[in-house]
């Protein structure tokens, strides 16, 4: 199942990439891992899967512990997608890569100090709230470029780009304008001294709606359901 969910996302990716004029190799597919077993993730690292997503760190914990030792040769990449809460920073920057979810400047000045502890320079992204669901983090669209520009003179931390959920719906067009919002902002933010050669990562596209989210200039998915389910 999870090889034939793989092999059907990866053609509409390329067919979601084509329509916009990109290329399906711009793009990089995290497999998101909350409640999904070890084996499950194994299996799915086996078909290709070299970025993991997590949600609550007390999950993360065990699982990373289990594919350190079994997959040393071939790095994989853990990515922090959940909200986190400053009383668990020192536990994350050890294990995550990439904190996609820093949504204030209270989290980046604790990542910041935590990774200078190990000296660590942290991978992050900001994330950016452009739906109005009450239920969701992040920072204000129209906050977010005076925030970039104070977590960015903190140490310790690489801003990589910006992440945003949009609402769940079963019409992917409702996706549309938050995704839009988040790209729009992007383009206004100078990325040259905070990222690599590729530009900034635009992380948002979930099993729902990941094609709307290439088509409006998504570079990261991140995908659950649509790996790890029938």
């Amino acid at each position: 199942m999870i090889s034939a969910n793989l092999e059907d996302i990866r053609r509409r990716i390329e067919l979601a990439s084509k329509r916009a004029g990109r290329r399906p190799e711009e793009i990089t597919l995290v497999a998101v891992t909350k409640g999904i077993s070890l084996e499950e993730i194994k299996a799915a690292i086996k078909r290709g899967i070299s970025d993991i997503g997590e949600n609550r760190l007390q999950e993360v914990i065990p699982k990373y512990n289990g594919l350190q030792m079994t997959y040393d040769e071939r790095r994989i990449k853990w990515h922090m997608i959940g909200h986190l809460q400053t009383n668990k920073v020192k536990e994350a920057v050890r294990i995550f890569d990439l904190i996609q979810s820093v949504d204030s400047l209270r989290l980046a000045q604790a990542i910041s100090k935590e990774a200078g502890k190990i000296n660590k320079q942290q991978d992050i992204l900001l994330e950016v709230k452009t739906s109005p669901e009450a239920s969701k983090f992040g920072l204000k669209a129209e906050d977010t470029l005076a925030v970039f520009q104070k977590i960015a003179q903190l140490p310790h931390l690489n801003i990589k780009g910006l992440m945003t959920i949009a609402p769940f719906t079963d019409n992917p067009e409702t996706s549309r304008p938050y995704f839009r919002t988040l790209r729009e902002l992007s383009d206004k933010i100078d990325w040259r001294l905070e990222t690599s050669p590729r530009g900034p990562i635009l992380s948002m596209g979930m099993s729902n709606d990941f094609e709307v989210a290439i088509e409006e200039g998504s570079t990261m998915l991140r995908l659950g359901r649509a790996i790890f389910e029938g």
